[in-house]
């Protein structure tokens, strides 16, 4: 039993420091709050956890025989070790290709932008026209100003794509994004007070003014916009002075 227990302990042990440097990296480049939750990947990081820390040495620890020939016990454990390879690979491309890249305003909310959401043609015509805003593969997450073209048909046409499905939002178009600074004017006067944002339930609405009381933030100002990604939205709360954000909390 101590030698399958060692075995088990070990074999815990490499996977725990595989998903962690996996995991922890995409985490603290592109997921810590609130992109994990703006994306949706709480199944994918169920999954991957699940198949490498319960599932593999769960099994090293059933097919840990000292008796069996060294030989087959090291074929054994590279086929479990090569499918949680296998798990690991699938969950960290799928976040890979899901990663944040851009917190948009646009308009009167803000949007999330993943790497998926950006089309190869968008993100070589933002590379050629805006490269400090456009995004690469190293690229970490920023906050940005989706702003509409000057050119008045260029814009209309962006605004009738959107709403008649035919065509991409500003958000999907790097090419117009500009610095988080130069939207702070346009974001002031689009903020609302708590109780006016839309999509939030009533329920929502007073847990978040309660929270904002303890928090030591007013929930009666103008100080909130609502933050919309994959699933349910957050709300964004500013100081309204300054535009800078004090906290993102759930709605419901």
């Amino acid at each position: 039993m101590r030698f399958r227990l060692t075995a088990f302990g070990l074999h815990l042990l490499g996977s725990a420091c595989a998903l962690s440097l996996v995991l922890g990296g995409l985490w603290l480049g592109w997921y810590h709050w609130p992109g994990w939750f703006l994306t949706g990947v709480t199944h994918v990081l169920w999954i991957v956890p699940v198949v490498d820390l319960v599932i593999g040495p769960a099994l090293t620890l059933i097919i840990a025989n000292p008796a069996k020939p060294r030989r087959e016990l090291t074929r054994d454990i590279a086929m479990i070790a090569t499918v949680q390879l296998v798990a690991l690979s699938y969950g960290a491309a799928t976040l890979w290709q899901g990663r944040p890249l851009y917190y948009a305003y646009s308009s009167d909310r803000l949007e999330l932008v993943q790497a998926s959401d950006l089309h190869a043609d968008e993100i070589a015509l933002a590379r050629q026209q805006r490269s400090d805003l456009a995004p690469h593969w190293y690229s970490r997450v920023r906050w940005v100003w989706a702003a509409l073209p000057e050119n008045p048909d260029e814009a209309a046409k962006i605004v009738n794509g959107t709403l008649f499905g035919k065509g991409q939002d500003v958000i999907d178009m790097p090419r117009y994004f500009r610095p988080w600074t130069d939207g702070l004017t346009l974001l002031r006067k689009n903020l609302q007070p708590i109780g006016d944002i839309r999509y939030v339930s009533r329920n929502g609405k007073a847990r978040l003014a309660a929270r904002m009381q303890r928090m030591g933030l007013a929930a009666g100002e103008r100080n909130a916009m609502i933050m919309w990604g994959n699933g349910k939205p957050l709300v964004a709360i500013f100081d309204p002075q300054s535009a800078q954000i004090r906290a993102i909390l759930k709605g419901d």
